[in-house]
């Protein structure tokens, strides 16, 4: 029965480390009873794959699992000196790594390649490992003291709550369909959870003395991790957007605080932060660079009209095919054809080029026979095309900037930016 479950978390954990290109940021913070700043933004992880589940050792320390030849391992990055340690070399891949209280050693999860899921304490130094829990498929958890470890189990298709204390070798069954997200509660000896029993998901607390749980407040509508910050409020993310609650006060509600669209930053997930304001965000970037394929930029494909040049501009893209997209663009000026473009983005030598060609309105051509007005590639984003020369950026699924350069008689050049809609 173990092994059945286990391949299922592992179908799992496969899904999300082939789908998922996530990273590691990291803020400076600075807070305020009413506001939230965020400065000294850094991609510390910096790699392509999954690179999830962040942890402070200290204030000066992170952990995280990261992607190293085709599977998940531990990283050590050091704040200070920007330095970064591989620490695992296993055969199977490493999850949710943690310091353990009082001693030179993590734990973490590892699911080797047979299946087998378990919960593994490491050396620091060295990197040696021994099993910690193998009587339970623990998917996240956390430590209360260097005994007891607080976890998500998987068990069917839901996770539950248990405490396991390590020297007695016991397990404790607490609640039944809860989230991933683990966390101490500052200035208490309490730990929080997310129980997921009803629509309306609530976050709680745990007390590991007596086994009480009491309620705190409910998520942010399906979110599902949260940290807490050192004045006790609760930060949470979606999307691009981060959200802060204070549970102290009646009648509190999430209210956003920071946008990281700014930094690149989307579809957050993880979040946890250290008591120097050090804040880490786990998301996908939007500005990472992508393959030069047409399949990349489809999304230009469409009617777009918009004001350029003191007139209405439209642009008529066609859908990848044949190894190009082509467009038609015309100028009108009062109420009068100024001139035609044909342009074209065709794959040529692994990369993409865009040529066009100038018409009047009687379709008399400005170019030679054979000239054409190349734009080489230079980037392509999630969000964004850049050539040399004209820049397409994607405002939303019926809406784009478009930026072209053009040069004065005076050999000046000047960036005129075209607002266009998809009609």
């Amino acid at each position: 029965m173990k092994n059945i479950i286990t391949l299922a978390f592992l179908v799992i954990y496969t899904t999300i480390a082939a789908q998922s290109n996530t990273n590691i940021f990291l803020f400076d913070m600075k807070l305020s009873n009413k506001e939230m700043k965020l400065s000294n933004f850094k991609n510390i992880s910096n790699n392509k794959g999954y690179n999830n589940q962040p942890s402070f050792i200290d204030n000066f320390t992170i952990l995280y699992s990261g992607t190293r030849n085709g599977q998940t391992d531990i990283v050590k990055y050091e704040i200070d000196s920007e330095i970064t340690t591989w620490i695992s070399e296993t055969e199977g891949s490493e999850y949710s790594p943690l310091k353990i209280p009082n001693q030179k050693a993590i734990s973490a999860i590892r699911l080797d390649k047979d299946g087998t899921q378990n919960l593994y304490k490491y050396n620091m130094i060295n990197g040696a490992s021994e099993i910690l829990i193998d009587s339970l498929i623990v998917g996240y958890h956390t430590w209360y003291d260097n005994k007891n470890i607080i976890s998500a189990v998987l068990e069917g298709e839901n996770m539950t709550l248990y405490k396991s204390n390590i020297e007695t070798n016991t397990n404790t069954k607490i609640e039944e369909k809860i989230g991933r997200s683990l966390h101490k509660i500052p200035n208490t000896n309490l730990i929080s959870y997310i129980s997921k029993a009803n629509d309306k998901w609530e976050i709680k607390s745990y007390d590991p003395k007596t086994n009480e749980t009491k309620f705190i407040t409910y998520t942010l509508p399906k979110t599902d991790d949260m940290c807490w910050l050192v004045d006790g409020t609760l930060l949470a993310g979606k999307k691009d957007k981060l959200y802060r609650i204070d549970t102290s006060k009646e009648n509190a509600q999430w209210i956003e605080v920071a946008s990281l669209e700014a930094y690149g930053i989307e579809n957050i997930t993880r979040l946890t932060m250290s008591s120097t304001l050090k804040l880490i965000v786990v998301g996908e970037n939007s500005n990472q660079n992508l393959e030069p394929k047409l399949e990349n930029i489809s999304w230009i494909s469409g009617n777009w009209k918009g004001n350029a040049f003191g007139g209405i501009a439209e642009e008529n893209w066609s859908k990848p095919i044949g190894g190009s997209m082509m467009a038609t663009f015309k100028l009108i000026s009062n109420n009068t054809i100024s001139f035609y473009e044909i342009e074209i983005i065709r794959e040529v030598n692994n990369t993409l080029i865009l040529q066009l060609k100038h018409f009047n309105n009687d379709l008399k051509g400005w170019e030679t026979k054979d000239e054409t007005i190349d734009f080489p590639l230079k980037e392509i984003t999630k969000n964004k095309v850049v050539f040399e020369g004209m820049i397409f950026e994607k405002i939303g699924d019926k809406q784009m900037n478009v930026y072209v350069d053009i040069k004065n008689d005076n050999g000046e050049i000047k960036t005129v930016k075209i607002n266009y809609k998809k009609e």
